[in-house]
Formats: C-alpha cells, sequence, structure tokens
C-alpha cells in the first residue's frame, strides 16, 4: 500500500512541477499585421432626415359648408385648375341671386334718378326764362334750382349703390366658384384629410383638405448636421443615402442649400442642409427616413494605413510592470492629422517604430501623407501572445496558486 502511495505522490509532484514551470514560461509573442495599400478615401458627415417632395402645396377652403362631391383619392394625378371636391352650392346661389337682385334695383334707381335730373333741368330752365319775362318770382326759381342739384346728388347716390350692389353680386359669385375646390398645381394628392358629408369651417385658419405633391421625381431630404460638422459642407458636394425600405441600395444627392438659423434641441445645435434627390423611378416617397452620408473631402490613388496600426502600442513584460504610455488618441473621422504619429513595423519579428504624416480618414482607413513607409509594407495592427491577454484584466505579477 504505502509502495502504491509513494508512486502516486511521485507523479502528482512531476505534475505540479509541470504545471508550475509552463504557467511560469513566458508566452510567445506573435503580431498581426495589415499591409499598405493605395485607393481612394472618402471624408463623410454622416446624419439623418426624411424626404419630402420640393414643392408641397396645401389646399383648403375659402368658404364654409358640407363637403358633397370628392373628385380625387389617394395618390390621384392632378391637373391645375382641375375640381378636386365640391361644398354644397346651394346656399351659396341663393346669396347669388339675392346679389342679382340688388344690383338690378340699384341699376333701376340709377335710371329712375337720371330721369327725375333731366326733368328738374328742365324745369329749371323754362323757370329760368319765366323769371326774366317777370312771370314767376325768385323763389319760385330757387325751388327749381334747389331740385336741380338734389336730383344732381341723387345720381351721384344711385351710382354708388350700384357699385355697392355690384361688388356684392362679385362676391357672391366668387364664394359660388370657391364651392368647387380646385387644385392650384400639378402633382399628386399624397393625403386627404375630408370626406363626403363632413362639415369644413373657414374662419379664421383655412382648413388643410388636401396635401399635393407637385413632382415627386424630384425630392428633397432636410438634414440636422451638428454644429462641429457644419463648417466642412458646402454647396454642391455629392450626397449618398439609404433607407430602410431599400437597404441594399444607395442612392444619389447633392446638398443645394445650408440653413443659417440654428435648431436648439435640449443645448444640442444643429443646422439644416437640404439635399436635393432624382427620384425618377419613383421608389422614394414623402415621409421615408434617409441615413445621409454628405461626401466632404475625398482623394484617390493615395496611400491607405488602417486605424489599428496607429492605435497599436507594443506590450513587454518590464513596460507592463513600468507601466506602458498610453496610446496616442485617434483623431475624429474625417478629420486631418497633420503632426507626425507612430506606427510599427517587424524587423527581425520585433516592433520597431516608425514616424508617419496621416491625412483624411473614412470608416476603415487613414491617408498616408508622409513617412517611412510605401506600398506593400506590414504594419503591425494588434499583439497576440506574450502580455497581450493580461491587458484584459490579467495581474502584471503572473498568475497566482
Amino acid at each position: 500500500m504505502k509502495k502504491y502511495l509513494l508512486i502516486l505522490a511521485a507523479i502528482l509532484l512531476a505534475a505540479g512541477t509541470a504545471a508550475l514551470f509552463f504557467l511560469k514560461r513566458t508566452p510567445e509573442i506573435n503580431y498581426k499585421t495589415a499591409r499598405v495599400e493605395r485607393g481612394a478615401i472618402i471624408a463623410a458627415v454622416s446624419a439623418t432626415g426624411n424626404l419630402s417632395a420640393v414643392i408641397t402645396v396645401q389646399v383648403g377652403t375659402q368658404v364654409s359648408g358640407t363637403i358633397q362631391k370628392l373628385y380625387v383619392d389617394y395618390n390621384s394625378r392632378v391637373k391645375k385648375g382641375q375640381p378636386i371636391a365640391e361644398i354644397d352650392p346651394s346656399l351659396f346661389r341663393a346669396a347669388v341671386e339675392q346679389a342679382d337682385g340688388n344690383y338690378r334695383n340699384a341699376e333701376a334707381n340709377l335710371m329712375k334718378a337720371r330721369v327725375t335730373l333731366a326733368d328738374a333741368e328742365r324745369t329749371m330752365k323754362r323757370n329760368n326764362k319765366l323769371l326774366a319775362d317777370g312771370i314767376i318770382s325768385q323763389s319760385d326759381y330757387d325751388v327749381a334750382e334747389t331740385a336741380w342739384q338734389s336730383a344732381k346728388t341723387g345720381i351721384k347716390a344711385a351710382a354708388g349703390s350700384v357699385v355697392q350692389t355690384r361688388g356684392a353680386l362679385m362676391q357672391a359669385r366668387t364664394n359660388l366658384n370657391y364651392s368647387v375646390i380646385r387644385s392650384p398645381v400639378d402633382g399628386t394628392v399624397i393625403s386627404r384629410a375630408v370626406d363626403v358629408g363632413q362639415t369644413v369651417a373657414a374662419s379664421f385658419q383655412t382648413p388643410t383638405l388636401f396635401t399635393i405633391a407637385q413632382d415627386l421625381t424630384k425630392m428633397q431630404i432636410e438634414v440636422s448636421v451638428d454644429e462641429a460638422d457644419i463648417s466642412r459642407i458646402t454647396l454642391g458636394q455629392p450626397t449618398s443615402f439609404n433607407v430602410d425600405s431599400y437597404p441594399e441600395q444607395s442612392f444619389k444627392g447633392k446638398v443645394v442649400q445650408i440653413r443659417s438659423a440654428p435648431i436648439i434641441t435640449q443645448n444640442v445645435v444643429t443646422y439644416i442642409v437640404v439635399v436635393n434627390v432624382d427620384n425618377s423611378d419613383l421608389k422614394l416617397k414623402p415621409g421615408m427616413t434617409a441615413n445621409v452620408s454628405i461626401e466632404v473631402a475625398r482623394r484617390d490613388n493615395v496611400l491607405k494605413l488602417p486605424p489599428a496600426a496607429l492605435r497599436f502600442k507594443p506590450k513587454t513584460r518590464e513596460s507592463a510592470a513600468k507601466g506602458a504610455r498610453p496610446a496616442q488618441p485617434e483623431a475624429g473621422k474625417g478629420q486631418r492629422r497633420d503632426k507626425g504619429q507612430r506606427v510599427y513595423i517587424l524587423k527581425e519579428n520585433k516592433p520597431v517604430p516608425v514616424m508617419v504624416k496621416t491625412g483624411i480618414s473614412d470608416a476603415g482607413s487613414i491617408e498616408l501623407t508622409g513617412g517611412g513607409l510605401k506600398e506593400g509594407d506590414e504594419v503591425i495592427v494588434e499583439q497576440v501572445g506574450g502580455d497581450a491577454k493580461k491587458k484584459s484584466g490579467g495581474s502584471p505579477m503572473g498568475p497566482r496558486f
């Protein structure tokens, strides 16, 4: 029995010694590298917005009443001047008849006033001769002259009444015309807010009955750009965007307006940038959310450096014990980097620093503008083994037993 116990103790001692040696052994250090390549880099500003027609007209009514007929519905194509709805015209026709009667009566009164004036004028002339012959007295002549002047005043009053009633007649006819609601533009009906039998009231604010998009083949996106990026936006910059309805397709546009009025939401300042979009195939619809990328800088046929190369700093046991110098912060996406930065290449399986100068960047590459690298060089982007695992939480003093 003692023999077996001794053998087991020997085996356990050997296993413990081997495990201790294995754990204390310095792991082999390997490095992952990436190649410096040549290509295009596009710096962009990302923003979101909603699609809308370039010109959208809200159609209302200038008179009150009950909707009697509807001639169009959603997505109906309309022409300028085409009837799209009609309000019950009964009251408006009655108002026209009444105004027309008043106008005719005023015209008759004007004609009557003219006859009265002509009679008064004849009487005054006749009395003027009789006064000269001494047949009538001056007071009789004065009465005739007063009647003539009164008849002249009556002409002006009657003429004014004619103008007034004619205006009322024109207003009644206009209101009758307004009972038929017509499209002000050529376009497509994108919304309808009324049904037959519904009463609309045109009081202080004209109600919106229809919304008509003038031309859905030309659309625009109003995107909100952060104040930190607005200085990089200029007119004419190309844009690309996608919508949730077509996630695999990218659409093109162009910046046509940069509005100066700020929009402040919870102390965040943004500015509206308008992007024009061609929608000849009518795939895009008003209201769709667009994820827009505005191209602010572009470099073609330049050397490209992976961003991970700038973040990499070699970790050794000595540097871990002394405290490695923190990596330099990477500049913001698309920003220029004019100061020299350090990357590492492998020589004899050891990282060697190389100073480089960088320019603009996109999501996956940084422009290499100067330094000791050329196309095809391999730069270190990650350390595998050695003390690399300790960065994720291991103690620099080694494992505990």
